[in-house]
């Protein structure tokens, strides 16, 4: 049974920071990417970051780059976010996600496993 489990989530203040944290369990995902997507209301689910298994090799959303940072501990089966200097609009539910992309690697199709998410709220 796969199980990601979201952590981290919660109200910050514009400016602030927050780490979130994902936890899979039931196999090993070492050699899966490990990514994040956020929905804001109204709106679809987009790519927020994600790292491969291999090499450990990043992707950002250009709204997030200079601000997010997405690592992994593979011995945890973990993936974290470090989200700073936040902004009203990085308002979501934040999902983790877990896959072999097959070169969809900021797509959701290129996802197989899905945490339940977390909401982040950032007020102004």
């Amino acid at each position: 049974q796969v199980q990601l489990v979201e952590s981290g989530g919660g109200l910050v203040q514009a400016g602030g920071s927050l780490r979130l944290s994902c936890a899979a369990s039931g196999r090993t995902f070492s050699m899966y990417v490990m990514g994040w997507f956020r929905q804001a209301p109204g709106k679809e689910r987009e790519f927020v970051a994600a790292i491969t298994g291999i090499g450990g090799r990043t992707y950002y959303a250009d709204s997030v780059k200079d601000r997010f940072t997405i690592s992994r501990d593979n011995a945890k089966n973990t993936v974290y976010l470090q989200m700073n200097s936040l902004k009203p609009e990085d308002t979501a539910v934040y999902y983790c996600a877990i896959g072999r992309s097959f070169g969809l690697v900021t797509d959701r199709r290129g996802y197989e496993y899905w945490g339940q998410g977390t909401q982040v709220t950032v007020s102004s």
